[in-house]
């Protein structure tokens, strides 16, 4: 199973034989630890819940459900499998050693919060003139016709940009560190430093 929650770190560039620079990004690759399986039988669905971090304090519900691996975790996230493997069990841990360079993988994590921001900025809208008398700078320009009187769900106009669950698919991996629990990825990983970011295999 390929998977890992990580820790954003940062990104450095890597030069490669042929002179080529690449932009790699750090990711802290803690080893998680299983904290429930989920059967198809049972559930409805196979799946592997993993949990990284480690929590100063949990309500009753979640030291309940951590109790079977003995762990507190900071952060849990769940990863849908097509199948279950029998080595997989409650309670051992999951580190970079199930990754190898080259790897292909998909990369989730939150985006930063850019706030409220207008149609130029969110949706890459054309200014108006700044001549000939014109005065629509910066609107947004017309938003739809006379019928019918309402305007359509999924319409671009300002609003809140960035903070939301983004995913990256098809990155390579390019460095991994077993001793220092570092993976490299080539290219960006959406999301701030010390972000969390869920690593799986493509």
């Amino acid at each position: 199973m390929k998977a890992l929650i990580t820790r954003k770190v940062g990104m450095i560039s890597t030069i490669a034989e042929d002179g080529a620079v690449k932009a790699v990004t750090l990711l802290q690759a803690d080893p998680n630890t299983i904290t429930q399986i989920k059967h198809e039988e049972r559930d409805g669905y196979n799946a592997v819940q993993l949990g990284f971090g480690k929590a100063n304090k949990l309500n009753k519900a979640q030291s309940g459900h951590f109790k079977a691996s003995k762990v507190t975790p900071k952060v849990s996230r769940e990863i849908r499998l097509n199948e279950l493997s029998e080595d997989l069990k409650v309670g051992e841990q999951v580190s970079a050693e199930n990754f190898e360079i080259g790897d292909h993988v998909h990369v989730t994590s939150t985006s930063k919060g850019k706030g409220w921001a207008g149609t130029i900025k969110r949706h890459n809208f054309q200014r108006g003139r700044k001549t000939h008398g014109g005065r629509s700078y910066r609107r947004p320009g017309s938003i739809g016709s006379m019928f019918p009187q309402k305007i359509f769900k999924g319409k671009k106009m300002a609003g809140q940009m960035g903070h939301e669950q983004v995913t990256v698919r098809n990155l390579t991996v390019a460095l991994i560190d077993n001793e220092n629990h570092v993976i490299g990825v080539s290219g960006a990983v959406p999301g701030p430093r010390k972000g969390i970011v869920l690593v799986r295999g493509a």
